[in-house]
């Protein structure tokens, strides 16, 4: 038991040192951008006056640059040697689990894949980032996202049958191979958001990109110029902002949960990226569009983690005031709201778009629905591996008035539904609803004070422990740092008036 709760430890102290990088990169990915007027009615965002890396005369000619210059092998060879670190510190440090050999090698191979009952965090949280780390390998080496993600799955699917003794999980394949595909492209992204800053001295963009995402830093370190210039952002319009503040509980109900902090100090980092409206930027990659939020708390290490993008779809428009794209999105989604956790990983039809209601009003908001696979369970209860797997339905409203230069409200309402199908027999199933909503104002320049609102709840039914509501609810005031003047509005119209 105490080895679970220092690996659990260590992953939530990694977490944490994660989020204070991303903070980093949210004051010098807006350090290039113009500062806004104050007073200022214009609500055109604004991005810093940076070039993305280029090759050659036009796209086409980076395009066979990067396949010039990208490696099959590198990755292959890097995963394999991440599994073969990973498995070695595990084996001293945790135990016999990781004491693999061909014995337990082919007894996998010969075995039916199941669930496993690890910790929470490490499956829902840990294994996402272990695939991350492949999914980093093989990107950072010129691979494509679908190139990178099949070595996600792959370096899984290794780790499974000879990283461990115990019978493969098929929902580890799941957290790991597509869960960490989505968040390893989100923060390969962004990690060239930082490389692309042209105000930041040279050595710390490689560093804080490298704190980002650490297979991009170990190949451009490894391999230097080959593996500079593999990607190219087309520039897109992208909205970052820093949280700091506190939150105070002010309703609960901890079910069989034990354990409640009132107060909690918290950092938060959002990134909207690809945002709809920029005339030329096109929606044909993976992830040209996708948003990402951490959200790190004194209760309990990571309050959130997550992260969703446009895998496969188009833009569109209606009218002169309305910008959108739809298409299949792909989240993984790690929530913990102290009392109970879920996290899903998961494909959703939806669409993303912004509404001029009027010259300075804008409207934007994103609706999805969809399924994936999902895991939920109660924080501090009977046992650290008290939660359930299922087949995850889901949905998702999520809104942003924005109001001139100066105010913006945001409101996010998402719903899992954790039924009991495809987990391991035990029949029941898990509601859980989270609304979450921020008021915000500028006060001066990117300076701007917030006050949000969160509520959380799970209701839960299973014949063995009846029906079980648990919720919480907060409010916070927080000091926030805008990425820009506009709260990410994308102004398209002549002259940014209507």
């Amino acid at each position: 038991m105490q080895i679970v709760r220092w690996h659990a430890t260590a992953l939530r102290t990694s977490a944490l040192g994660f989020a204070f990088a991303l903070a980093a990169m949210a004051l010098t990915a807006s350090a290039g951008q113009t500062d806004p007027v104050e007073g200022s009615n214009s609500s055109t965002a604004r991005r810093q006056n940076v070039e993305p890396p280029s090759i050659g005369s036009g796209r086409n000619d980076f395009l066979q640059d990067v396949e010039a210059r990208k490696s099959y092998w590198i990755p292959a060879g890097e995963i394999v040697g991440f599994d073969l670190l990973l498995n070695e510190i595990n084996r001293h440090v945790i135990g016999n689990e990781y004491k693999s050999n061909l014995s337990s090698i082919r007894n996998n191979l010969r075995s039916s894949w199941n669930t496993d009952t690890d910790p929470f965090t490490v499956n829902q949280l840990g294994h996402p980032y272990q695939g991350s780390m492949y999914y980093g390998f093989a990107r950072s080496a010129g691979l494509n996202f679908w190139e990178s993600m099949g070595y996600t799955a792959a370096g899984s699917a290794m780790w499974e049958i000879a990283g461990e003794t115990t019978p493969p999980s098929f929902n580890d394949q799941i957290t790991t191979g597509f869960g960490g595909s989505f968040l390893g492209e989100a923060l390969f992204r962004m990690s060239h958001l930082v490389l692309d800053e042209a105000s930041m001295p040279g050595f710390w963009r490689e560093v804080l990109a490298a704190a980002i995402s650490p297979p991009t830093g170990l190949n451009r370190l490894a391999f230097g110029d080959r593996f500079d210039h593999i990607f190219s952002s087309h520039e897109p319009v992208y909205y970052g902002r820093l949280a700091l503040g506190v939150a105070t509980n002010t309703q609960h109900k901890s079910g069989t949960s034990t354990t409640l902090q009132h107060t909690e100090e918290i950092a938060d980092f959002s990134l909207d990226y690809g945002l709809p409206g920029k005339p030329g930027y096109s929606y044909d990659r993976p992830f040209d569009y996708f948003t990402f939020k951490i959200t790190a708390s004194s209760a309990n290490g990571v309050e959130n983690l997550m992260t969703r993008g446009l895998l496969v779809g188009t833009d569109y428009a209606a009218g002169k005031n309305y910008r959108g794209v739809w298409g299949l999105y792909g989240s993984y989604d790690y929530i913990e709201p102290q009392i109970f956790r879920v996290s899903t990983t998961a494909l959703s039809l939806g669409t993303t778009g912004q509404w001029w209601l009027s010259r300075t009003i804008a409207l934007q908001g994103s609706v999805l629905a969809g399924a994936g696979y999902g895991a939920v369970g109660t924080v501090h209860g009977t046992a650290e591996n008290d939660y359930n797997f299922g087949v995850a339905p889901q949905a998702l409203i999520s809104l942003r008035a924005i109001f001139g230069d100066r105010v913006s409200l945001d409101t996010t309402t998402r719903e899992n539904f954790v039924s009991r199908l495809g987990g391991p027999g035990r029949s029941g199933h898990d509601n859980i609803i989270r609304t979450d909503a921020a008021l915000t104002v500028r006060v001066h320049k990117q300076h701007a004070v917030a006050v949000r609102y969160l509520l959380s709840r799970r209701d839960t039914s299973s014949p063995a422990a009846g029906n079980i509501v648990q919720s919480s609810a907060t409010v916070g005031l927080f000091y926030t740092y805008l990425g820009n003047d506009g709260f990410g509005v994308v102004d398209w119209r002549d002259g940014g008036a209507q």
